[in-house]
């Protein structure tokens, strides 16, 4: 005889699995509808642009040449990887929160903010200062992204954000000073 508080005899009732298996995803939260579809709306949106800044990155990584072609081609892997690495934790964050992720390139591209270069030839500094520019506007996009979860007291999400941002911060300082001309005085 089975007791009814167990709950696997529950799960194992075929109509249940059969019902589950056919709902939308779904993830349990306390937070609200609004907040979840406000924190999905603005992680996607990062998600887009970090996707569109790593393929960015990659793409000068590989049309990198110049004196200082092994520098700045292994600094631009080094924060492509860091980029890439990113995806996963934003999706995974927006799943947690209830929403649903990015499906495709072509979503992607409907979401970016960060602007494509398709240029047959960008000189090597233009690389550097372009990516500069994108990753300061991500850190922006960040905050603003940062503020909608602290509206919602959603403080995982913000938590990771402030991390995102700090790496973002890095990367911008790093670009910013392989491009920068030294003058006279050593400063």
């Amino acid at each position: 005889m089975k007791n009814r508080n167990d709950k696997s005899a529950t799960a194992s009732n075929p109509r249940d699995l059969a019902r589950e298996r056919k709902s939308a995803l779904l993830t349990r939260t306390d937070l609200t509808r609004k907040a979840t579809a406000d924190i999905t709306a603005t992680l996607n949106g990062i998600l887009a642009d970090v996707f569109a800044l790593y393929l960015k990155t990659k793409n000068f990584h590989w049309h990198m040449s110049g004196p200082h072609f092994r520098d700045y081609h292994l600094l631009l892997d080094e924060q492509a990887d860091q980029l890439y690495a990113m995806t996963d934790p934003v999706a995974e964050r927006v799943r947690k929160v209830g929403g649903t992720t990015v499906r495709s390139i072509g979503h992607i591209s409907r979401l970016q903010r960060v602007l494509d270069n398709d240029a047959e030839w960008v000189e090597p500094l233009d690389m550097l200062a372009e990516l500069r520019e994108d990753n300061q506007t991500l850190a922006a996009r960040m905050r603003e992204a940062h503020n909608v979860c602290e509206e919602h007291r959603d403080v995982a999400t913000s938590s990771l954000i402030e991390v995102w941002i700090d790496e973002t911060e890095r990367r911008a300082w790093f670009l910013f000073e392989a491009t920068r001309q030294g003058d006279s005085t050593g400063h």
